[in-house]
């Protein structure tokens, strides 16, 4: 009896040590975004702001734009924001959203819904993702350059290159955590000494703290990962033979929920981090 008693401890600890979180679907928008890239959750507005590329991740033609959602998915304005070309990564600072634009980064005053400052990042291709310090030093990821660029005072300066895979980025502390390397999580500290925080099987776009050490880390295919702060990771979702894309995801960290921009699939998910 105690053998057996012990036998079946052992199998419930061991299930427990290797259960694993999941993702609960809880809405998704209609197919009616065009080419949405980034979604970024505004705890101070209750509000999600998803970049619309509109017919092309890449073109200059002025026809992509900022739209605003509500946390249910119901559409508030997909036109909050126009006149901008293939919009991608955003972050908030103050009252302003920082958005990597092409070869820009523009700068939009949330309160009056406007353009203020489009700044140019000499040399930029493919300017991807945006992340900024809480004292406001602004790095901006460039994929087809492999550089990060770092922005002080509006004044742009190159900080790190040579990044194979480069994309996401998430400024934590004073560590900057990056999605490159080829299928990497890394982060580099204040002095560009950068470490191998956990290999991905697929290459990362977006990258969301949750607290631990641990992140949600999104893969442009189809695929969102839980990873630890270990290295371990756990595959929360596979979309990639529905051919839905899991961009640049946004994260709520009160309510766990997760914000998912399905790029060709037109369309913005939401799903509840367990």
């Amino acid at each position: 009896m105690k053998k057996f008693l012990s036998l079946s401890f052992l199998v419930v600890l061991g299930f427990m040590v290797n259960a694993q979180h999941k993702l609960v679907k809880i809405w998704e928008t209609d197919s009616i975004i065009n080419l949405p890239e980034s979604v970024l959750h505004d705890a101070k507005a209750k509000i999600l702001y998803v970049s619309i590329m509109g017919n092309s991740p890449s073109e200059k033609d002025s026809i992509g734009g900022i739209g605003l959602l509500g946390t249910d998915g119901k559409m508030i304005n997909m036109d909050w924001v126009t006149g901008l070309n293939a919009p991608k990564g955003m972050a908030i600072y103050g009252n302003k959203l920082y958005v990597a634009d092409v070869s820009d980064v523009v700068v939009i005053n949330i309160s009056k819904a406007k353009v203020e400052q489009r700044i140019p990042v000499e040399g930029a291709q493919f300017l991807n993702d945006v992340t900024i310090t809480k004292k406001g030093v602004v790095y901006i990821s460039d994929s087809k350059t492999k550089r990060i660029h770092q922005m002080i005072n509006n004044k742009v300066v190159v900080y790190m290159e040579n990044i194979e895979g480069l994309n996401g980025l998430k400024a934590v502390g004073d560590h900057l955590y990056i999605a490159g390397g080829g299928k990497n999580l890394l982060k580099a500290d204040a002095n560009k000494t950068m470490i191998k925080v956990a290999g991905l099987p697929n290459g990362g776009d977006g990258i969301e703290p949750i607290g631990n050490g641990h992140f949600l880390f999104s893969s442009w295919a189809g695929f969102v990962y839980y990873v630890y702060a270990d290295g371990r990771n756990e595959l929360l979702l596979d979309t990639h033979l529905e051919k839905i894309n899991t961009a640049d995801i946004g994260y709520d960290p009160i309510k766990r929920i997760v914000y998912i921009p399905t790029f060709y699939k037109k369309s913005v998910m939401a799903y509840q981090l367990k």
